[in-house]
This record gives C-alpha cells, structure tokens and sequence, in this order.
C-alpha cells in the first residue's frame, strides 16, 4: 500500500484547487464607479456698469508760483523795519516793510525843484530875448534863426525838461527809501535790520507771492488718457479738470480745492513721465482746509484729479484684472479668460472699456493652472449638497 502514501498528497492538492476555482468562480462582482472631479473653488464679485467720471491719483510738492528777492533800489542807512520782516512773517500789499534815511533824497528833490524853478526863468529870458530880436530884424527877410535867438529858446526849454527829470528822479528816489511790495505774501529769510547801512542792489528778503500756488504732479500715459487731455494742454478760462489735495497736517487730514492749468509739452528724460501743473488759489487766505490751515509752500499732498466721464463702462475689482490685462469670469460654471480694454486702474479697482459684460461674475481670488472651460465655483453663492455614494 505504499502507492497510496504518494498518491495521497496529489489528491489533497487537487481537490484544494478544485475548491479554489469553484470559489473563485462563484465570487460576486465589484461594482464599478465613475469618479468625478470636484469643480474649483474661487471668490467672485459682479462687474458693475459705471458713467461716473475717471480719477486719476497724484502726488507733488507745493510750490510758490512767485518768489523773488526783494532788493534794496537806494542806498542808506534802515531807520524801520515791519514787525513783519521775520522769517514767516505777513506781506500786505504796498505796505511799508522796510524804510531808509530819506534825509538825503529830501535835499536833492528840494535842489531838483530849485534847478526847475531857474530853468523856468531862463525860458522866459530867452523868449524875451527873441521876442525883442524878432521886432528889430522884421524888416530883414533873410535873418538867421540865430539871429532871432530861437536856438537858444530851444536850450532854454531842454534845459527845463532836464530840471523836470531830475524832480521825477528825486522824487521817485525819495519814495524808494519805503521799501513795499505789490502782492501778498510771506518772508522765507530777512537779510537787514534798523541801522543797517544798505548799497543799492543789496538783498533785504527773499518773498514768495501767497496769491496763487503750484502742484507739478507727474502723470503716466494711462493717467493722461484717463482725463482725456492732450502734451501740451492749457485750461481755458473757465478752468480744467478739477482737483481735491489732501495731506495729514497737525494730526488731521486736511483737503484743499484746485485745477489743473497745463500740462507740459515735453515729457521729463529723466522718469519718462508727463508733468502737469494745477493751481490752488489763496491758500493762505479764502482756500484753507476745512480745519483752517493753510496749503503751505514744500508740502507733499496727495491729488485726486477728476478726469472724463465714462459711457458704457464697467468697474471691477483691483483683483479680478489679471497680467496681461485679463479678467476670468464664471459662466455656467465653467471659466472663461476674457482679454480686457482698460481704461483706468487704481488700488482698489479698474474700469474697463470692453471685454466683459455688466454684470458679469468675475473670480478675484487665486486659479491655480487656469483653462477655458475648466469646472469652476464660486463660494459668494449656496452650492448642492453632493450625493450620497
């Protein structure tokens, strides 16, 4: 029987693959499932039709439109000066700021008037004295204008015009020893004081004129596009586009009103940019802020300059303009990258001329690997719950 000590395992592994296979045979199927890609999330905002006007944001420092240094036109010594000829100090129009010993510039107008008065005789001799030539030479045709002393009444009268200049010259001297000046305004430095002994040309001040201040503020070629104005543009009379300056003054914000005048007809070779000056008018007076302080010249404000209104526009939010000038909007829930007409932008939002429509949905948060088509959601809005697997 030691046959079946061989055959015995053979038939155990047999019967075990038997089984096996029956098992495998009768095992129930898995059941197959489509796995579906979950859409991108993003957040949305809605364009937003717009007609309002553009405005362009600026920077620049405040200057003085005038400023000269003020000069003595006499020589003498300074007997007065205004309690205002300090550094800062108020400039009234034609107010004496300034005055110089006139002793001097009295004597010579009194010498000058003298001169006058002789000069005046010696007209009246010299007309005497043709008067009496002309009765004796009547009779003789041929007499000479010498003859009859009209050379030296023509002498007689120069010489009383010259007396007459030299009055008016005086006299204009005398005045000059009150040293004014014609606008208002403000000291920026003094050079002079009471018994000071002044040449004429010498410096007493430096003045700038308060009537009227400039803002040089640098533009792009977007910005120039977005007021609509053209190199070289100057404001008609009745004003340009206007401006809103603010600066942080004292701790509090502070606005003044302005416009833009010109814009330069060159741009700079330096920053590559365009320059335009607006104009703020009495800052020291009528046009402070709204905390009564004025726009002082060196301040560096900030401008906010109303540019053309725009028609069938939409505005959008900073974040939905992408490079490039693209904007991805949801549309069936699927993305579609749109290339976009900007006509303004700012830190918080762009205007766009064309390439979207008014109410679009336009995505403002981050697409990783962004395709048109690709499924996409939006979290502003309620989703359906997913089913149940």
């Amino acid at each position: 029987m030691k046959w079946l000590k061989w055959i015995a395992p053979v038939l155990v592994l047999a019967g075990a693959a038997a089984l096996s296979a029956v098992l495998n045979a009768n095992k129930p199927e898995a059941s197959k499932e489509t796995v579906t890609a979950r859409p991108t999330s993003v957040y949305t905002a809605s364009a937003k039709p717009t007609e309002s006007a553009l405005v362009v944001n600026a920077q620049g420092e405040v200057r003085a439109r005038t400023q000269i240094d003020l000069v003595a036109q006499v020589s003498g010594r300074v007997v007065a000066v205004s309690e205002e000829f300090i550094e800062g100090g108020n400039v009234t129009p034609n107010a004496t700021l300034l005055r110089i010993d006139d002793t001097d510039y009295r004597l010579a107008l009194s010498r000058a008037k003298a001169q006058v008065a002789g000069a005046e005789v010696s007209v009246q001799e010299a007309l005497a004295d043709a008067n009496v030539a002309r009765k004796q030479l009547r009779n003789i045709e041929s007499a000479s204008a010498l003859a009859l002393k009209k050379p030296q009444v023509a002498q007689a009268r120069a010489h009383l015009e010259a007396a007459k200049a030299e009055v008016q010259q005086a006299t204009l001297n005398l005045a000059r020893t009150k040293v004014s000046l014609p606008f208002a305004g403000r000291f920026i430095s003094t050079n002079a004081n009471v018994g000071q002994y002044v040449s004429l040309g010498t410096p007493l001040a430096r003045v700038f004129a308060t009537e009227v201040v400039d803002v040089r503020l640098a533009l792009s070629d977007s910005q120039l596009a977005a007021l609509g104005l053209p190199i070289g543009y100057k404001a008609p009379e009745n004003g340009g586009p206007a401006i809103k300056f603010s600066a942080t003054v004292a701790g509090q914000l502070q606005t003044w009103q302005g416009q833009l005048v010109r814009v330069d007809a060159a741009i700079d070779p330096g920053s590559r940019m365009l320059f335009a000056t607006a104009q703020v008018r009495s800052p020291y007076d009528k046009n402070r802020s709204d905390h009564s302080m004025p726009l002082a010249v060196g301040l560096y404000v900030n401008a906010e300059i109303t540019g053309k209104t725009t028609e069938g526009a939409v505005t959008i939010p900073a974040a939905a303009l992408r490079a490039g000038d693209q904007v991805y909007v949801i549309k069936d829930g699927k993305l579609a990258i749109k290339p976009v007409k900007v006509l303004h932008k700012s830190a918080t939002e762009a205007v766009l001329e064309a390439g979207i429509a008014p109410d679009a949905e336009v995505v403002i948060s981050p697409v990783r690997n962004p395709i048109n088509g690709m499924d996409i959601i939006s979290l502003n809005k309620p989703t359906q719950p997913l089913a149940a697997e």
